[in-house]
């Protein structure tokens, strides 16, 4: 069974294709080390919720557009090699600035238990 990392966040409707740039790049750079899959998201359909929901989970604003993404890796062992290598690598050491507020950022790994 694979093991995903999954993310859920908030962007900024302005800032949604500097997201996207950074994403591809990022998606690349995973893809190189061994990551089976990366897929990004834009919300569609992610209403409101009364109690929960992926927008309050994130403190998504106004103008903001919740993004869900996840990574595939066919094991935690090559996800922790391939996430020390991805962290490493220079492609991604750019400006201090980023395009989201990491802080509102839910992220987790999960080890698969069903995969049709």
């Amino acid at each position: 069974m694979s093991y995903v990392d999954g993310f859920v966040l908030a962007v900024p409707k302005a800032s949604i294709e500097a997201y996207k740039e950074i994403a591809r790049l990022a998606g690349t750079i995973w893809k190189e080390y061994g990551a089976l899959s990366y897929v990004e998201c834009i919300g569609d359909d992610v209403p409101m919720g009364e109690l929960t929901s992926f927008p309050r989970a994130v403190q998504a604003k106004d103008d903001e557009i919740v993004v869900f993404s996840w990574i595939t890796f066919a094991s935690r062992r090559a996800r922790d090699e391939i996430n020390a290598k991805v962290m490493a690598d220079p492609r991604l050491k750019g400006p201090d600035e980023c395009p989201f507020d990491s802080k509102r950022m839910i992220f987790g790994g999960f080890e698969s238990f069903v995969e049709l």
